[in-house]
């Protein structure tokens, strides 16, 4: 990509800008302008599709689900897993991937881990073996093509090449599944792939997904619509509102009917409490169906609500935790701004439309980027590495991760299965496996066994068992818990405190970490009835299941606002008093002042679907095929200078005018670009001959 200034888009009477500090010729824009679509109007749908496959990419687990566009009110769910632990669910699989010595695909989920865990340990340090990948495209500041992962026994791997072998994983499973429904081979063609990402995502890891999409051949660049980037925040919102009474757990429900208890775990093996036998039955049976029917309507909870009624959607994933705050407002209403975030505190407006009412969304995004603090669920994972390290010694354990990685992966897979049966009010010790590689690797690593070393330590909650297992007090595994969980309350009660977000009438709890009863304990420790506490039934499925309704009606969210400032710099007349002397620059007699922030689109700035940003600019010469625009960003709302503190150079907007060439002595490049999807889009055509140019941003290269 070249920034020559001769392949920049410039106005006829513009000159480029010696903003040399940041290396960036200046353009003019011909006429900036907004385009905003009626309500009325249609957004283009793309192609038609027979299914729309929805892969749910976890940081912890993955899986997909689907429906027919002729069938859209049943979602199936993909199928159960080869693998998997004892007594835990396997409607999804882990995010784990197993590469062969040479680098190539192996296996993915149960059957990689399964795989690893029986090489012989000379055997496994030659392996590549990756988990809990996904959040590296949010942690890594310059993310690129190029950016790499590092594998359990140490070696790096381009991070593109690992999540196309996970979507080519997924396309694979999904196209076996749909032509063994249908009879005969499903075509890729007639399938809309939806892939589910954190809102809290920026422009480059979406890109880097689309990007990975492209290269496990899920889609190809000539038809880019085949693919929707969902937020998952978005996806949970859709499905909750379609929810039955059946379909959710009311926790505030103080009840024990039908084996039910605030305190129970909640998750696949939830029953709501009712006293109708047929309802029993009706649960009972979906339990065991993969197929689940959506309603064309919204669920009986929505009768409840009113004008101005407020409700919460906690997302509590591996990774992230999304709080998302939606008020009802009916067609006739103004749409309100409930509160604005400051600080680390991320902002999402997202407005949703159906026959009876549309809501004004308010999300409030909160993320742990950091291995020190809660991350999720992992932020307990976190927790017990850490009380490993106190035990063991840091050395041991960074070591023991590289000599014996497999061994270390077992131990967390043991770690994993007991930390789900951490509950509050559980009387019994956990007992976790060690390895014996681990017992074993210790014992020559410090020259006295792990019992002397538990013996030694001061962590008194933590036993060794003649078994060979670490016997931990219920009271030490739930303090495993306590940092992440106080985080989330944390933020949670900040949320509860603001006045804009008084009287939440429900509290939705979703994600596949939803299901720890000390997190629902918790959540309702600190609501003290204030609102009910509402928990789909498959709580682990909820973004996957709001993922397939988003694909077969994208246009579903109407506005979204912008997380960030996006525009180019310009050269404006410069105007004294205005301007400052040092962006001065005379040029045949005429003052410019350079460095302009041309502003495309203002951090929290409402933006309508479908509606456009339209620039029109005159290439520098007749001659010119390629056009490279740069484009900066800043979390800032108002910006007058591409040189101010806080604004980057984030992307390239790209313009192939090849192959437009015309006699014109002016040529005029209108471009179109669209900021109220999940993805910004480009499109640009020339005025002169009318024809399309090619037209793309690039936010990977910056």
């Amino acid at each position: 990509m070249t920034t020559k200034e001769d392949n920049i888009l410039i106005d006829e009477m513009a000159n480029p800008s010696p903003a040399k500090s940041l290396g960036d010729p200046g353009i003019t824009p011909l006429s900036p302008t907004h385009i905003q679509q009626n309500d009325t109007d249609q957004v283009p749908s793309g192609m038609a599709f027979v299914v729309v496959v929805a892969i749910d990419f976890g940081t912890t687990s993955s899986g997909y689900a689907y429906a027919f566009t002729k069938e859209p009110e049943c979602i199936h769910t993909m199928r159960r897993w080869e693998g998997g632990d004892p007594g835990v669910s396997n409607q999804k699989t882990p995010t784990t991937i197993l590469l062969t010595p040479d680098r190539k695909f192996h296996s993915f989920g149960y059957a990689a881990r399964d795989f690893y865990h029986d090489l012989d340990p000379s055997e496994s340090k030659h392996w590549l073996y990756l988990e809990k990948f996904k959040m590296k495209l949010h942690t890594t500041a310059n993310l690129s093509i190029n950016t790499d992962l590092q594998a359990a026994n140490g070696k790096r791997v381009k991070a593109l090449d690992i999540f196309a072998y996970a979507l080519a994983f997924f396309k694979e499973q999904a196209l076996k599944e749909l032509s063994d429904q249908t009879g005969g081979e499903f075509d890729n063609n007639d399938v809309r792939w939806v892939i589910t990402v954190p809102a809290i995502w920026k422009m480059p890891a979406k890109q880097f997904m689309r990007e990975a999409a492209y290269k496990s051949g899920l889609v190809s660049r000539d038809n880019p619509e085949q693919l929707v980037i969902a937020l998952e925040p978005e996806a949970a919102s859709i499905y909750c509102r379609k929810l039955r009474l059946h379909q959710m757990v009311d926790l505030s429900i103080q009840t024990t009917q039908n084996d039910f208890s605030p305190t129970d775990n909640v998750g696949n093996t939830m029953t709501q409490a009712s006293p109708s036998h047929a309802n029993k039955e009706h649960v009972r049976r979906n339990r065991q169906s993969r197929t689940f029917l959506v309603e064309n309507v919204v669920g009986e909870l929505w009768s409840e609500l009113e004008e101005g009624d407020r409700y919460v959607v906690v997302d509590c994933g591996g990774g992230t935790v999304d709080l998302t705050v939606h008020q009802i407002r009916l067609p006739e209403g103004h749409l309100k701004e409930l509160y604005k975030a400051s600080g680390n505190m991320l902002l999402f407006f997202y407005c949703i439309f159906s026959s009876m009412f549309f809501f004004w969304l308010f999300n409030q995004l909160t993320h742990f980027p950091t291995l020190g603090g809660p991350y999720g669920s992992l932020g307990i994972d976190y927790e017990f590495e850490k009380l490993l390290c106190q035990i063991f010694g840091q050395d041991f354990i960074d070591q023991f991760k590289i000599k014996r990685p497999a061994a270390w992966v077992d131990l967390m897979i043991a770690f994993e299965s007991r930390k789900r049966a951490a509950a509050p009010g559980r009387a019994n010790p956990l007992n976790i496996n060690l390895p014996f590689s681990f017992i074993d690797y210790y014992k020559k690593f410090r020259g006295h066994s792990v019992e002397h070393a538990l013996r030694k330590s001061n962590v008194d909650f933590v036993k060794w068992s003649s078994q060979g297992m670490l016997r931990m007090s219920p009271d030490a595994m739930n303090s495993l818990f306590k940092p992440t969980i106080d985080h989330i309350i944390q933020h949670l009660n900040e949320l509860f405190e603001k006045p804009e977000v008084s009287d939440i009438k429900f509290l939705f709890l979703v994600g596949g970490f939803a299901e720890s009863a000390l997190l629902q304990q918790a959540v309702q420790n600190m609501l003290e009835g204030r609102s009910r506490i509402i928990i789909p039934h498959d709580v682990g499925l909820t973004i996957l299941k709001g993922a397939v309704l988003f694909g077969l009606d994208p246009s579903i969210i109407k506005v979204r606002r912008s997380p960030l400032t996006y525009g180019v710099g310009v050269l404006n007349r410069f105007v004294e008093g205005k301007h400052p002397p040092e962006k001065l620059l005379v040029k045949d007699g005429t003052r410019w002042c350079t460095d302009v922030f041309d502003t495309f689109i203002a951090a929290d700035q409402s933006v309508a679907l479908g509606e456009m940003v339209k620039r029109s600019y005159t290439p520098a010469k007749p001659s010119q095929q390629v056009i490279v625009i740069h484009v900066y960003c800043t979390e800032k709302e108002k910006v007058g200078f591409i040189s101010e503190s806080g604004v980057k150079k984030c992307g390239s907007l790209r313009l192939d005018v090849s192959g437009t060439e015309s006699a014109a002595t002016r040529r005029e490049i209108q471009t179109l670009m669209q900021f109220g999807d999940t993805e910004i889009r480009a499109m640009a055509v020339d005025v002169s001959t009318g024809r399309t140019v090619k037209a793309s941003i690039d936010f990977l290269s910056h």
